[in-house]
């Protein structure tokens, strides 16, 4: 920064200056200072416009990077939501496969047992009608006899 350089200008213009006896005063060039406090006047415009540039970058480059930051932290909780509605997904297909399963052996079960109690009611019925004709063939023997 160059208005640095001029007040060091400055300080050694003072510090080399001749000091006026049994006082703080010293003896310094008036026109020599004001030839580099006009100086100073000029590049300091030009100096706070580079700083505050330079100050408006900064803030551009952080407001960007929150925004990525902030992109990125989207990002990954979208991703785990999807990772969880995925396990979740897969963990209700099991649930379901489960329940499947179970409703397919209870109807086979039901049917087993259905199948069972129709052949026995048949089986049943031919026992009884065998019987009466047992019965009646038992009969017409001993009546032949």
């Amino acid at each position: 920064m160059e208005v640095l350089t001029l007040l060091e200008t400055i300080e050694e213009m003072l510090e080399k200056s001749a000091n006026i006896p049994l006082t703080k005063k010293a003896l310094i060039d008036r026109d020599q200072i004001i030839d580099v406090v006009k100086e100073i006047k000029l590049k300091l415009p030009d100096e706070l416009k580079q700083a505050k540039w330079v100050k408006e970058e900064r803030q551009k480059i952080l407001v960007d990077a929150q925004k990525e930051a902030n992109q990125l932290i989207k990002e990954a909780e979208n991703r785990i939501i999807s990772m969880i509605d995925e396990h979740e997904i897969t963990k209700k297909a099991y649930e379901q496969k489960a329940e499947i399963i179970d409703s397919a052996n209870a109807f086979s079960k039901d049917l087993i047992d259905g199948t069972k109690k129709y052949a026995d009611e048949i089986l049943a019925e031919l026992e009884a009608n065998l019987q009466d004709k047992l019965a009646i063939i038992k009969e017409n023997r001993s009546e032949l006899k």
